[in-house]
């Protein structure tokens, strides 16, 4: 989920939810299963990402969600 508060133009929100689902794809099977939510919990910064889908913002938003994933797909320790 990309609110529109957090991403004010739907080109920017759009380009989130399709890296998120890339970043989904890329880490296949090392993700348990189940129903994933990926929901955008601070703003994306107009100042820092001038264009709505740079090259820049990709990339920023392509590390951020292998982060998150390698994070949750990581087995946890007891």
């Amino acid at each position: 989920m990309v609110p529109k508060r957090h991403a004010k133009r739907a080109v920017t929100r759009n380009l989130i939810e399709r890296q998120v689902l890339a970043a989904l794809q890329r880490q296949g099977e090392r993700m348990p299963a189940g129903q994933w939510l990926v929901r955008l919990r601070s703003p994306w910064s107009r100042d820092a990402f001038r264009s709505a889908d740079s090259l820049r913002l990709r990339a920023a938003v392509s590390s951020e969600l292998d982060t998150l994933f390698a994070r949750c797909s990581s087995p946890r320790s007891s």
